[in-house]
């Protein structure tokens, strides 16, 4: 398929409430392109899960038009089980039979779809061979995350839905879940990710997404959302020469960055300044030096991570909504 293969457009999701109706999610419009891996973030109650729940047809909704795959996931009959083969769900609690082993699960599971992969592939691919044949109500928190993995990629999806896929993981268990998503992406797997790891989201992603209070907030890469959001770390050595000593070297820096939103901390002759507009500040820095007859030396850049990003949008939005 080519093209939009999740399409969502002026979603309104409601619950009912003893004050009234509640908005959940309040006018979202979605893309997901074919082979691209989007996570949807969000802080708990920014409506993330009531959206993705349905795109998966597992939620009404109020209003608004979805499709995946071109079909509406609130279909019924041979439509919905039409969408029900080419998807794959990860959702954030397990329901798989506790006394059964994680092979019977998956010989039962690969019975419902049409061209399932073998169950043999998806335990290697999930690292599930070492408890296989354990009972599944004995598996630590992460293993029975590893066999909710397998469940959802045995049936050769489409589209993935992976709703915080990687809760109870060590670190080692996680990269190998990385590998698999990435290789799956490869592929031409759709993968739409809610994820609390903001670096999990930064790692896998194509696009990100950030939500609060239904809305969406900003959509992007990664890299755009950093260099768009957040604030940058810039480190750069000034050295004395003639007869300015620290104190004036300060002031002077001082008044090179006026009016430009920033904080300065010095070590020793080390300048660390932290600021969303690292161009104006390496204009104004080197215009100042080359002025005072300073050398500026060693220096270094470090972009916002995701999670800083997320963080100060949230932030922002939070004190937009104050004056309402």
């Amino acid at each position: 398929m080519t093209g939009p293969v999740i399409k969502v457009r002026d979603l309104v999701v409601e619950y009912r409430s003893p004050t009234g109706p509640l908005r959940a999610v309040d006018g979202l419009d979605l893309t997901i392109s074919a082979g691209e891996v989007y996570a949807l973030l969000g802080e708990n109650g920014a409506g993330k899960t009531s959206t993705v729940e349905v795109i998966e047809g597992h939620r009404p909704r109020h209003s608004g038009d979805v499709e995946v795959l071109g079909i509406d996931p609130a279909a019924s009959g041979a439509v919905r089980r039409e969408l029900r083969d080419q998807i794959g769900i990860v959702l954030q609690t397990s329901g798989v039979e506790p006394e059964i082993t994680p092979r019977e699960a998956l010989n039962l599971f690969s019975s419902t779809y049409r061209a399932p992969r073998s169950v043999r592939e998806v335990i290697e691919l999930t690292d599930l061979r070492d408890f296989a044949d354990q009972r599944i109500g004995t598996l630590s928190g992460g293993q029975r995350r590893r066999l909710d993995l397998a469940v959802a990629v045995i049936g050769r999806p489409k589209v993935l839905f992976l709703d915080e896929p990687t809760t109870g993981f060590d670190p080692s268990a996680r990269r190998k879940a990385w590998d698999l998503i990435s290789n799956l992406r490869v592929d031409g797997t759709t993968i739409l990710l809610t994820t609390h790891y903001l670096d999990e989201a930064e790692y896998l992603a194509d696009r990100v997404g950030v939500m609060s209070k239904g809305r969406m907030l900003v959509e992007g890469t990664p890299g755009d959302l950093q260099q768009a959001h957040g604030q940058s770390v810039m480190s750069v050595k000034i050295s004395e020469t003639g007869s300015m000593g620290q104190q004036e070297i300060e002031h002077g820096v001082a008044l090179a960055l006026h009016a430009i939103p920033h904080h300065v901390i010095w070590i020793g002759q080390r300048l660390e300044i932290t600021t969303s507009d690292t161009t104006g500040v390496l204009e104004r820095l080197a215009s100042w030096a080359a002025s005072a007859g300073l050398v500026l030396s060693d220096w270094s850049i470090e972009r916002p991570s995701l999670e800083q990003v997320f963080l100060d949008l949230n932030t922002n939005d939070d004190r937009g909504d104050s004056g309402d």
